[in-house]
């Protein structure tokens, strides 16, 4: 599933594409991309015809374009294989296409955003915002906390919150209550990085190693970020197509049976949550 990273390369390749756009055609090709539009597609595409992107925004794996009427925006989800394509507006249909709005920039001219899924857990939707602390956010994102690389993040609200939880410290970093945006992937990765056993419980961190963790997470979204995220398959990839090559810097997720980089230790897998923790039990002990 696109994560923090990935859905951050997306956002920042569709801003100079769409901002000051005006939206002169909606098509819905596929109404299971339009999950979170409970009013359907005929008002999906009347909410957006006409109207001008103003801007571009992200919160954790959720990516919104804020429109002209200054009260409303067109929120992705990506799910696990939702694609937001930039093309020509004359261009044949993507593979898997499900919506494809467009687009008439004051700049660039003619456009297509293309929305392609080939699961269809992803969607699209026209969501209402409303004020969070002096920013506009979807109210479909109301419900989970500002990632790592927000500014406006708390630190010492996250210290708080781990230190109230018994639940080991990989499940707490995957709660989007807690920190948004930080996946399988980038948890794993993190808690490499910070010698931390993904099932220590999250209270029995001492609070200088909750700040090397936090200090990890960040140093390795940030890393992530600037490789274009992670892409094991064609299901992520960017604006243009084009993959990210973050997999190439992965120490612990997917390496099971290698050498840890640090200790030469046997990377582990094992089961977590329908999912697989990946980490090196001689350099990530749980104490």
């Amino acid at each position: 599933m696109p994560e923090l990273p990935e859905v951050e390369v997306v956002r920042a390749g569709l801003e100079p594409a769409v901002v000051g756009s005006l939206i002169t055609a909606v098509s819905v090709l596929d109404e299971r991309a339009l999950t979170r539009h409970l009013a359907g597609a005929a008002d999906f595409v009347r909410r957006l015809e006409g109207r001008r992107f103003t801007g571009t925004a992200r919160r954790g794996k959720f990516l919104w374009l804020p429109l002209d009427d200054r009260g409303s925006a067109l929120i992705a989800h990506l799910g696990m294989s939702g694609q937001m394509l930039l093309r020509s507006s004359d261009a044949a249909p993507e593979r898997h296409e499900r919506v494809r709005i467009s687009i008439d920039h004051p700049t660039h001219g003619d456009i297509a955003i293309v929305f392609a899924d080939q699961r269809t857990f992803g969607s699209l939707a026209v969501d209402a915002l409303i004020d969070d602390v002096g920013s506009l956010i979807p109210t479909q994102v109301a419900h989970i906390a500002r990632d790592p690389l927000d500014a406006a993040f708390d630190d010492a609200a996250f210290h708080s919150n781990l230190a109230r939880r018994g639940s080991a410290i990989k499940r707490v970093l995957l709660d989007q209550g807690v920190a948004s945006g930080i996946g399988n992937i980038y948890a794993d990765e993190s808690l490499w990085a910070a010698r931390i056993h993904p099932e220590t419980p999250a209270n029995r961190l001492s609070a200088s190693a909750v700040s090397r963790l936090l200090i990890e997470v960040r140093s390795v979204l940030e890393k992530a970020l600037a490789e274009g995220g992670t892409s094991f398959d064609a299901q992520y990839v960017n604006v243009n197509g084009q993959a990210g090559y973050f997999a190439h810097s992965l120490n612990a997720y997917g390496r099971q049976g290698q050498p840890c980089p640090r200790c030469g230790g046997e990377i582990r897998r094992v089961s977590f949550m329908n999912r697989s923790s990946h980490f090196c039990p001689a350099c990530q002990r749980r104490r």
